[in-house]
Order: structure tokens, then C-alpha cells, then sequence
């Protein structure tokens, strides 16, 4: 049976099952257009979510006073207290009623969201390793799908079955399951489904099941960042049918969705794949995808002038696609440091950051996803990451022995870029300055073997705690220092949450660290005692910044406030404020079986940007840093030698 009838943009899956009662659509059809098919809609719950909460004001200046102290000498603090008093006590108390003003206007939203776009929307600084992250997929378990031109078909197309699934609200909402034996269950679904928002949140709420935030999912797809001078822009674009791919360089374009939004045939999607790689043109001596690479000012005004030369068809093409994608030329193999560099920066040519994300497959079928930051974080990112590397190789469309239709033709069009000398120029200045940055940037990594999460579980402290610990015991070991670091918190359980910082340097685990980097160390069960300590505390962090009670982001608000409102502050004016923000240690994790690595730049020059994850019987952190201000394997040695050190205590009888 084909598909006989155009089918509205969005319907549930009891309209489906209408649909395929009446034989307006077959089982076939369903099954090619859709990831999934949710009893729940996509967005059932969004207009119940909680509103992210403004936390007190005094909590707020006693949770920042709390994480600057293992930081700063006695002076420098009771300097930062007497500023956080006189805040806390004046303008402070004038800055949070505008804030609280201000978030009472906007109900729709949270109070973070907006001041958290223009963060991003103004950062000047260029795009790769400084903001935008990567997630690299597993390779595929069967080697004769991970040809570049199958895997490149399959990932495509299980893409743009996510975005079906999304547009229809069939995709499942985001869930989190505190006991998911009792709550994600068939039944408890069919009856939340029933229910109106409020009633189905409270619902779900019983059962220890919390929807979270989905309003950034729609930025995934037809979407991209504009640079615009002193500040850019999001951009999307609904109508669009087509994807863009780069290869040697070049930009090619063809539609993957019908004028009824279907997918194409798979088979129609590889034809035109195969034409790309194919194209025997020569490598692109000048790609425009470098200028993606640039200051965020200089790369506005050279676009400006692209557009001005006879390109801004092109550039609307580019901008406008459903995602991009990068088909690279060279192998990359397994090995992280290799893999990283490849997909993280790369050198520029064969890129386009500013697109909203961009799948990215080596010769060899690596795969990777490089996401840009400002229209949204981690979590939607990593669930479309986890759902098209299953729905690929467990229902892959395209195989080894998969034939073209026959009388199919390609269907491609390759955008032919117009530069004049001056451009042309500008392609190799640009090309001259990434690699400056991208040879200065190191990358390192350890896998610390034989134990993990589940020795921690059985030593009753957290996995995450003991991760963030070790980072503290290896920067003082080689610095002799507390340096402020910085670990990412989703707020996604509330209404256009964005995210939190959790301050892991704290009192305690400065005092653990002093212990066991000193000559005369304590009894171990004096040290195993305050490894429980570290883990209670930083446990209370993580509660706090997932339920929107950390100081960071209020902070933030309230100093955006006064800038707009033209309100000063001793506090926001003092140096230690600033060098609270000054992440030496920028940490963050996200832990799926479909993710080979992670990884994302250090956020100042002499830090260190840290992935790292937590396995059962293993741990591993990826480390970059750039070498003419600190010592990437120097760091990891350290690191490895904390770890040996803090599991030995743990296993100590």
C-alpha cells in the first residue's frame, strides 16, 4: 500500500492508528517517517513545567561567600564578605526586586532564558573549541555498515525521522525517572496522555517521574547563528525540505523532504550522497566554511561582503537547511586524541559552526555531532545524538547489498561561491590564523581501568563527587593552588531552564586535598572519612543547581539588571567576582552507550576544558589545554595518580 493522502503536520498516534484503519496510509509509511510513535505528545507537559525559581537573596550571597572561600587568603575574603554585607543589604535587595519584576512580566519564560541567549548572541569570540562542543558517536558494531556513503545514508535519514517525530509530537518527552519500574510504564503513558497538562504533570510528579524542558528541541533543525556585529542572531527557518553537505571543501544541497514533508526514499538520499563523493572537482583551495572560525565582528563584516559579491543565494541556502553535513576525506581511526581533533576543530575548511549542528563523517564512517551553544545545551542535543545512532544501526534503511532505484538520477545542486581577491584573502588569513590556535591546542585523555561507578556505589559515595575530587587533588599537585572550576547542571525540569554551575572546590574538598598532597598524611580512615564529607557536599550542590538554587545564574541576572538600569555594585565591580567566573577548570559529562567521547575547550587561556565519564568499571576524562600555558599530560599524570590515591583509601579495609 503507498501513502495515499497528504497527512497534517501534526497528529498523535491514535490519529495514525484512524489513518491506518482507513487505509489512507500503510504501516510501511508510519514506520519510514517516524523515529517513534509517543502515546504522550512531544510537548504534552510544557505549559505545566514549574517556573525556574529566583532563590533568596540571602541564600544566594551565602552559597557565593561559601565557594570563594577555599579560594581566596584571608584578606581577599573578608574584603569579598564586607562587598556581599553591603549588597546583600542595599543594592542588592533593589536589584532583586527589578529582576523578580522583570520575571513576573515574562510568565511565558524563565527569568535566565533571554539574558542567557544575549550571553552567547554577544560573545565575540569565534565558535570552535571556545563554544562549540562535540559528541562522538560509537562506531557501528557490524563494519560493513560503517562505509562513509551507508552510514552517512542511515544517520541522514534516522535524522530526519527524529525531526518527523518532532514536528508530529511522536517523539516521547524528556522524562526523568527517579524509579522508572513503577513509572515509565505503558499504563501510567496511556493514562498521562489522557489527562490535561496540569493534571498530567501532577500525575507524573506522583509517580516520581519529572517532564523536563523541551522548548530548545525546535532549534535543532532549520536553524542557525548569524553573525552580526557587537551581537548575533538566531535564525530559523520552517518552510525549508533541504540539507546542505560539504565535501573537499565544497557545498552541495538537495531536498530530503517532499512538499508533504515526507522523507524521501532512502535509496534516493544515497544516490545523492554518492554523486558528492563521487564529484571528482578538485579540493576547494578557498572554502568559505572557514570564516566560520573568525571573531564573531570580523567574520559579520566579511560575510557582508560575501553576500555583496554575488552570494547571497548561497548564504540563504547554507543558513536555512534542516542540519548540515560535513563528509570529511580523511581517516580517522579510534584513537581519542586523533578522533577529537578531527571533529572538535578540524582545520576549518570542511565546516560551517554556525549551523545549529552539523553530523560530521570521516572516510573511514566515523561519526561525530559539532553543536553551536547559543540556542540551546547539552541535553537535547545528546537525546537526537542517542536516538539516530540506535535508530541506525538497529534499523538501518540503507545496507551492503542495498540496490538503487532503478531510472533514479541525482538530484544535487553545488553552490558555486563568488570571491573576489579581496575574499580570497581573506580565506587565507583566515586559514593561517585557526591553525595558529588549533596547533596550540593539546589534547590528552586517561581511562582509569578496573574501577567506577560501581566501587563508589559500595563505598555509599558519589561517582561524580569522587571525578570532581580527583580534579582538585591533580591541579593542586602540580600547582599547589584552588583555582575556580566550573561543573555544568542542567535546569531543565523547569520551564525554559537553561543551565546551572555547580562550584566543586569547596572547604571540604580543599581540606581532603591539603591532606593527601602533604608529607604527613592523616590515618586512612581519617582520609576515607572526608572523602564521605566531599561526597555528602558536593551531592547538596548537585540538589541545589538542579533545582535552580545555585548562586551563578542569579547572580548573573542580577548584574545583567544593573547594567541595564544603569545600577552599580561594589560587589560586581570586585576583582574576585570576576575571577570567580574565571573557569580554570571547565567540567562536564555526558554518559550514553552510544557516545564514544565528548569534548569542548578549555574556557580561558590557561585552563583546562574537561569531558569526562563514568562507567561501571571505568573511568575517563578527556583533556584539552593549550600548550604554551599549561601542561596537558602533566595534568593527566597527575590525575591518574590521584585516582590510584583516592580509590586506594576507599579500598582500604
Amino acid at each position: 500500500m503507498v501513502f495515499l493522502k497528504s497527512v497534517p503536520l501534526q497528529y498523535s498516534s491514535r490519529a495514525i492508528v484512524k489513518l491506518l484503519d482507513k487505509n489512507l496510509i500503510s504501516k510501511d509509511y508510519v514506520e519510514y517517517q517516524f523515529i517513534q510513535q509517543s502515546q504522550i505528545p512531544t510537548l504534552h507537559f510544557q505549559s505545566a513545567l514549574p517556573r525556574l525559581p529566583i532563590p533568596e537573596l540571602k541564600l544566594t550571597c551565602d552559597r557565593y561567600l561559601a565557594a570563594q572561600r577555599p579560594l581566596l587568603i584571608d584578606e581577599s575574603y573578608r574584603k569579598t564578605e564586607a562587598n556581599v554585607q553591603r549588597f546583600k543589604e542595599g543594592v542588592g535587595k533593589q536589584l532583586q526586586k527589578i529582576l523578580k519584576d522583570y520575571d513576573n512580566k515574562n510568565k511565558d519564560t524563565s527569568y535566565i532564558s533571554e539574558l542567557w541567549f544575549d550571553k552567547y548572541l554577544k560573545s565575540r569570540s569565534s565558535l570552535p573549541i571556545n563554544c562549540n562542543p562535540v559528541l562522538v558517536l560509537n562506531n557501528d558494531d557490524k563494519p560493513e555498515y560503517s562505509t562513509q556513503l551507508i552510514r552517512t545514508t542511515n544517520l541522514i535519514i534516522s535524522s530526519l525521522r527524529f525531526y518527523r517525530t518532532l514536528t508530529s509530537e511522536l517523539l516521547h518527552p524528556d522524562i526523568y525517572h527517579l524509579n522508572p519500574k513503577k513509572s515509565d510504564t505503558e499504563k501510567l503513558r496511556y493514562l498521562v496522555s489522557k489527562l490535561p497538562p496540569k493534571l498530567a504533570y501532577v500525575c507524573s510528579y506522583f509517580y516520581k517521574s519529572f517532564p523536563l524542558d523541551m522548548s530548545q528541541y525546535p532549534n535543532l533543525f532549520q536553524s542557525t547563528r548569524v553573525p552580526e556585529t557587537d551581537k548575533d542572531r538566531l535564525l530559523q527557518s520552517p518552510e525549508s525540505r533541504h540539507i546542505t553537505v560539504q565535501y573537499k571543501g565544497h557545498f552541495y544541497s538537495f531536498e530530503v523532504l517532499t512538499t508533504n514533508n515526507d522523507i524521501v526514499p532512502a535509496s534516493q538520499i544515497m544516490e545523492n550522497l554518492k554523486f558528492i563523493l563521487n564529484d571528482n572537482i578538485e579540493t576547494n583551495k578557498f572554502p568559505i566554511g572557514v570564516f566560520t572560525t573568525l571573531d564573531r565582528n570580523k567574520w559579520a563584516t566579511i560575510r557582508h561582503n560575501l553576500a555583496e559579491n554575488g552570494n547571497e543565494t548561497q548564504l540563504k541556502i547554507i543558513d536555512s537547511a534542516l542540519f548540515n553535513v560535513c563528509l570529511d576525506d580523511n581517516d580517522v581511526g579510534n584513537d581519542p586524541y586523533d578522533v577529537t581533533r578531527q571533529f572538535l576543530h578540524g582545520d576549518g575548511s570542511n565546516r560551517w559552526f554556525d549551523k545549529s549542528f552539523s553530523l560530521i563523517v570521516a572516510k573511514d564512517g566515523v561519526s561525530a555531532v559539532n553543536f553551536e551553544h547559543a540556542w540551546g545545551d547539552g541535553v537535547a542535543v545528546l537525546r537526537y545524538t542517542q536516538d539516530i545512532y540506535n535508530d541506525a544501526k538497529d534499523k538501518p534503511r540503507i545496507h551492503p547489498d542495498t540496490k538503487l532505484t532503478e531510472g533514479t538520477s541525482p538530484n544535487v545542486q553545488r553552490l558555486d561561491i563568488q570571491l573576489d581577491d579581496h575574499l580570497k584573502n581573506c580565506v587565507q588569513q583566515a586559514k593561517t590564523e585557526y591553525k595558529t590556535i588549533c596547533d596550540n591546542l593539546d589534547v590528552n585523555y586517561t581511562i582509569f581501568e578496573g574501577i567506577g561507578k560501581d566501587t563508589c556505589k559500595k563505598n555509599k559515595v558519589s561517582p561524580d563527587a569522587i571525578m570532581q575530587l580527583a580534579f582538585q587533588v591533580a591541579y593542586h599537585k602540580l600547582n599547589g593552588t584552588f583555582v575556580p572550576t566550573y561543573e555544568s547542571c542542567s535546569t531543565a525540569a523547569f520551564k525554559h531552564g537553561r543551565t546551572e554551575a555547580i562550584r566543586p572546590c569547596t572547604n571540604a574538598t580543599k581540606a581532603f586535598t591539603l591532606a593527601i598532597n602533604s608529607v604527613n598524611q592523616p590515618s586512612v580512615p581519617q582520609l576515607k572519612k572526608m572523602i564521605q564529607e566531599c561526597s555528602t557536599i558536593h551531592n547538596q550542590l548537585i540538589k541545589e543547581a538542579a533545582m535552580g538554587q545555585g548562586f551563578d545564574r542569579h547572580l548573573f541576572a542580577l548584574k545583567s539588571m544593573g547594567e541595564k538600569n544603569g545600577i552599580k555594585s561594589n560587589m560586581f565591580d570586585d576583582p574576585e567576582y570576576a575571577h570567580m567566573s574565571y573557569d580554570v577548570l571547565s567540567t562536564s559529562t555526558l554518559n550514553s552507550p552510544a557516545i564514544f567521547a565528548g569534548a569542548f575547550g578549555p574556557v580561558v587561556p590557561d585552563g583546562f576544558g574537561m569531558g569526562y565519564a563514568i562507567k561501571d568499571e571505568f573511568l575517563g576524562t578527556l583533556v584539552t589545554n593549550y600548550q604554551d600555558r599549561t601542561n596537558g599530560p602533566d595534568f593527566i599524570g597527575a590525575l591518574k595518580k590521584s585516582f590510584e590515591e583516592i580509590f586506594a583509601i576507599l579500598q582500604a579495609n
